[in-house]
């Protein structure tokens, strides 16, 4: 399995010699690679057994770095990094020549973002490229929250995991697109459509479903246990599938009659950021149940919450 440790030395020096090294970042753990480098690029693709056209996310430390792989950044782009970054935001601009094509699948805009975790941000500042770094997990799984997701998915694949603790936003990053003056939301994420528009006004959102998607993580089917999952109402749902073998996800109450330990509360404080955080571990925990199903219900469609909502329903896709 791969070591887990804190060295930032260690994974530059991994990263250097071309291999591989899951990184954390305050949204998930990424699988992160040499942006400059095709052959680690890759490798990135064959140890998730992600499909070359999915594109990957460039990770860098400074708006100065994105300029020097991007040809333009527009207005709204601009507001945007300046408020949001580092964090969980992702913009979509044209790519300079320098940015491989197998990152972009082929088009000619590039993801980038500045991560807000600290160990991260140490390792991007060591090194002389940015990083491309997609979950780290098999491709269309569960998004990995911490070192040890990582290691009991990957860790036959990979020789170290940087160590930062649990990821305090819990679901990937929001991913802005531009078409002329138009801002287009390709991927709801942990930051939500409101604080956006608070910046630069109206939003595009588009629906997130493709079979060769224009951005990260748009494919239907996706972030999937190995249990099935139908997302509804609970009540109803728990009388259809019955209690012996199910398994709850819920945004803030228990259900009569399902064990304390097939039954995960989203945020028992009510809050959304509390949700987003636990979504995937709670996935996680009960795919590793003794259940034939997962039950869930979708959270308050507003903020955070229409991401963690389509979280769940490409969860439950097949």
């Amino acid at each position: 399995m791969a070591v887990i440790g804190t060295d930032i030395n260690e994974a530059k020096s991994i990263l250097e010699s071309g291999e591989l090294v899951a990184i954390p970042t305050e949204t998930v753990y990424g699988l992160a690679g040499n942006a400059f480098n095709t052959e680690a690029i890759a490798k990135i693709f064959e140890v998730k057994n992600r499909p070359s056209f999915d594109p990957l996310i460039v990770h860098t430390y400074s708006l100065e770095q994105v300029k020097s792989i991007v040809k333009e950044l527009p207005k709204k782009a601009l507001l945007l990094a300046e408020r949001f970054w580092p964090g969980p935001l992702t913009l979509l601009l044209p790519k300079q020549a320098i940015i491989p094509d197998l990152v972009t699948s082929g088009m000619d805009t590039v993801a980038v973002r500045i991560p807000n975790q600290p160990l991260a941000m140490q390792l991007l500042q060591s090194l002389d490229f940015p990083l491309v770094a997609p979950s780290a997990n098999p491709f269309g799984y569960v998004s990995p929250t911490s070192a040890q997701h990582v290691d009991d998915q990957l860790g036959e694949k990979i020789a170290y995991v940087l160590d930062g603790g649990p990821c305090p936003v819990g679901i990937e990053s929001t991913i802005v697109g531009f078409e002329g003056d138009e801002a287009i939301i390709h991927r709801l994420g942990g930051l939500s459509k409101e604080k956006i528009e608070s910046i630069i006004g109206k939003v595009k959102l588009m629906p997130h479903s493709s079979s060769n998607p224009k951005a990260p993580g748009m494919l239907k089917s996706h972030y999937s246990p190995g249990k099935k999952v139908v997302v509804g109402n609970l009540d109803t749902l728990v009388e259809e599938y019955g209690k012996d073998r199910t398994g709850i996800i819920s945004f803030t109450r228990s259900v009569e009659g399902i064990v304390p330990e097939h039954q995960m509360i989203l945020a028992p404080d009510g809050e959304l950021t509390t949700a987003a955080k636990n979504l995937f571990s709670s996935l996680r925990l009960l795919d590793k149940k003794d259940i034939d199903v997962i039950l869930a219900e979708p959270v308050p469609e507003h903020g955070l919450g229409l991401a963690i909502n389509d979280r769940l329903k490409r969860a439950a896709a097949k």
